[in-house]
């Protein structure tokens, strides 16, 4: 781990002035993103811009078309076929040596495009940086990067709900920061306790405007400014399910939902 640290480090350190792209960069970093809406695009320049990194974007052979109902209803044809869409880009990943994998998460796992570039691209030997914009949760689809990252070292991965895209340049510059470090696990939570009223009104804060229901909680843990509710919800066929909301609540500013693992 040390090593990969230090060649982390490395990565984000040196710049990219006087190299030509058709040159292998000495230690250089690549911002590589699938955006449909523009919100992942904006978080990939974000980074581009903080790392120094080239950025280069995932185009498909065959572009979606129509409105999202149409997009969505392709995307469900290939995923049920085991089929992925053909992509291109324009920076060859052999050239560098730190990677940022971008893209917005579909049916919890990585937008169809993103998915056809990882299976194309060798990261063997690259660290791997993933992030990735959501409607409500983004975790599972980790996952699928690392499985189809095979040989890479993927770090933690900075994540963003689209109707917080404006916050993310402040969160990025901490996680960006947490890398350089060796910081790079997500936020340790304590135990789970009974929700409190306090909790309780942090939560509904958060929480009340989404809307799609999120379950009650039942139990939280925290760590500094973040709370882990664990909420639970009963199915039309009367199992209980539950949910696990995150939720940071910095002083002097509302609480905000942030994510949510089913």
């Amino acid at each position: 781990m040390k090593n990969t640290i230090s060649l982390l480090c490395a990565a984000l350190a040196l710049t990219s002035c006087g190299t030509k792209q058709n040159q292998a960069p000495a230690s250089k970093s690549l911002v590589v993103y699938y955006s449909q809406t523009g919100a992942t695009k904006q978080v990939a320049e974000l980074i581009a811009a903080k790392t120094n990194a080239d950025i280069d974007s995932i185009l498909l052979e065959n572009p979606y078309t129509g409105d999202f109902g149409q997009t969505i209803a392709r995307c469900q044809e290939e995923m049920q076929k085991g089929e992925v869409p053909a992509v291109k880009t324009s920076l060859n990943v052999a050239n560098y040596d730190t990677i940022y994998v971008g893209y917005p998460v579909w049916f919890g796992i990585p937008a169809q495009p993103m998915n056809g570039w990882l299976k194309a691209a060798d990261l063997k030997g690259k660290v791997v940086v993933p992030f990735c914009t959501f409607g409500s949760g983004g975790n599972t689809s980790i996952e699928n990067v690392k499985a189809a990252a095979a040989g890479a070292t993927v770090l933690n991965y900075y994540g963003v709900r689209n109707a917080r895209v404006a916050k993310a340049s402040v969160e990025l510059d901490q996680f960006l920061a947490d890398i350089k470090t060796g910081n790079c696990s997500a936020p340790k939570f304590g135990e789970q306790e009974a929700i409190t009223d306090e909790t309780k009104a942090i939560f509904d804060a958060a929480c009340g405007s989404y809307q799609m229901p999120l379950g009650t909680p039942v139990s939280v843990a925290v760590s500094g400014t973040d709370y882990l509710f664990v909420t639970e919800s009963q199915s039309p066929d009367g199992a209980v399910a539950q949910a696990k909301i995150y939720v940071t609540a910095p002083a002097g500013a509302e609480p905000e939902f942030t994510r949510v693992d089913r």
